[in-house]
């Protein structure tokens, strides 16, 4: 080999050293991994440890059973029982959180829910006056005028229709409020961007995120028989490193009296999975007929526990509906009703599995 061969020889492996260490650096920039987004909810168990003081009010619930197959299945719900005719309100604080990601170049990306959307409004002022809180929306399911009131009371009047109809004065409201706005900033361990559904949102970790749930319920001297709901922007939680998690609800504090508490996020993306309230309708609804997770820890149905948004997650538009209040079109998860779970079809509004009627279900067709 020539003088002039290994110059050029070395030349060229330079140059291509430098090609791989350019490829090396472009992957290292992306802020997270391609992947498929999987879009889903999430229930974590309780976290409970035995009371060190004398207990404040418990949130106000009711039990109740029924038989499938020859076996007995137990459940507990928000509220008094329908056949109370009573009207249960629930204190309920929106707690905004603002997701703050460090990217890697150390410039910071913030997800602040008092961002505001094109109709005006800011995400959470859009949230309060959704009809999750809203009870000015009339619902006529299958020509049966439920009531007017707010979305979760009418699904489970409905859920109950059996009994309620005769009984018009069951309702379980949320009078709800907001507190001042949080922030949280997890390390680039436990949070990233990313773009899962085709724009940029932060991706948190769910296990991380749920640590910090304590000392903010604490902060704000929130009560067992009160219903804290953290309400975060543009963001997914990951759980085991996949995406993507839209909200999730859990139970905390000591086993005699446990605090529930709930997560969603809103996404102003049109037809994105977590579009505006959707999930939160979905959390709220699962809150409402299983609120300590309870059911997780034994009380279970022929098809696990009484998630009851989660057989509906993969439907179009994530099972969501349409809603138009204060001229925006507000998405709202449909729900599955006792029926689906294996109770008697005479408990519900026309023996259907669902708010909305969805044909294609049967007993645990979808799973919990």
């Amino acid at each position: 080999m020539t003088r002039r061969s290994r110059a050029l020889r070395t030349l060229l492996f330079v140059f291509c050293l430098l090609t791989c260490l350019g490829l090396i650096g472009s992957a290292l920039a992306q802020e997270a991994p391609a992947q498929a987004p999987r879009a889903r909810y999430a229930v974590l168990p309780a976290h409970l440890h035995p009371a060190i003081a004398p207990p404040p009010a418990s949130l106000k619930s009711w039990n109740g059973s029924f038989t499938y197959n020859g076996s007995t299945y137990k459940y507990n719900m928000v509220g008094a029982a329908p056949s109370s005719n009573t009207t249960t309100t629930i204190t309920t604080y929106i707690i905004p959180v603002k997701i703050t990601i460090t990217n890697r170049n150390g410039t910071k990306t913030s997800f602040d829910p008092s961002h505001v959307l094109s109709n005006g409004n800011t995400v959470v002022t859009n949230t309060m006056q959704s009809p999750l809180f809203d009870s000015t929306t009339t619902y006529v399911q299958g020509g049966v005028n439920i009531g007017t009131t707010q979305y979760i009371d009418a699904f489970q009047r409905a859920n109950f229709w059996g009994t309620v109809s005769s009984h018009p004065n069951s309702h379980l409201l949320l009078n709800a409020s907001v507190v001042a706005e949080q922030t949280l900033s997890p390390s680039r361990t436990y949070g990233k961007t990313g773009s899962p559904f085709g724009f940029t949102a932060a991706l948190v970790d769910i296990n991380w995120f749920d640590s910090q749930v304590p000392a903010l319920i604490s902060k704000f001297g929130i009560q067992p028989n009160q219903f804290p709901i953290f309400l975060l922007y543009d963001t997914y939680l990951t759980q085991g490193g996949s995406c993507c998690i839209g909200g999730y609800h859990s139970s905390e504090g000591s086993v005699s009296n446990p605090q529930a508490y709930a997560e969603a996020t809103y996404v102003d993306h049109v037809g994105a999975f977590s579009q505006d309230v959707s999930a939160l309708s979905h959390e709220i609804g699962e809150w409402a007929d299983d609120p300590l997770t309870v059911n997780y820890n034994g009380n279970n149905t022929p098809c696990g526990i009484l998630e009851v948004g989660d057989p509906e997650e993969g439907d179009a538009n994530y099972g969501a509906f349409h809603y138009v209040l204060h001229n925006f079109t507000y998405n709202l998860q449909d729900l599955v009703f006792l029926p689906y779970f294996g109770a008697p079809g005479s408990t519900s509004l026309h023996g259907w599995f669902s708010f909305q009627d969805n044909t294609s279900l049967s007993v645990c067709s979808n799973g919990s």
